[in-house]
């Protein structure tokens, strides 16, 4: 009789341990799901420097460049915009995972830029942004010389 309660125990706690790594679980799945969910973080973003200029990248899918806003002021890029997704009249929607979306993102760039030489298209969901580097931020080759 007492194997039988000592099987119940090992049943029990294994049961304990595994509700308790289920929970663990969904605690690590809801960190996940937070991590890059929030309103700053749409439309997602790499600025890369190439020497002479940054390059932004921006997924933006479903936006043309009407719905898209980018300005420059002083080192600060802002990036705002809108995607509206509206039900035509007369259809009904089953399933709708591509819901609107208003953002508006802003960050200090590394280094001064020049507002004349900004270049911003958006092709594919993609928005590039080439930004110029002014003339004292550029990186100067030097000559050494022989005496």
């Amino acid at each position: 009789m007492l194997t039988r309660w000592s099987d119940f125990d090992r049943t029990s706690a294994a049961l304990d341990s595994f509700r308790r790594r289920m929970e663990q679980l969904h605690e690590d799945y809801g960190r996940w799901q937070a991590v890059g969910s929030g309103p700053d973080s749409w439309p997602r973003m790499d600025l890369q420097d190439e020497g002479g200029r940054f390059l932004l990248h921006a997924d933006v899918p479903g936006l043309s460049e009407k719905m898209i806003s980018l300005s420059l002021n002083q080192d600060v890029l802002m990036l705002s915009g809108e995607r509206v997704v509206a039900v035509p009249e007369g259809h009904t929607v089953h399933r709708q995972e591509r819901g609107s979306v208003k953002f508006n993102r802003s960050f200090a760039l590394p280094s001064p830029v020049d507002p004349e030489k900004v270049i911003a298209i958006v092709k594919i969901g993609v928005l590039t942004v080439s930004l110029e580097k002014a003339a004292e931020a550029k990186p100067r080759q030097i000559t050494v010389k022989t005496s």
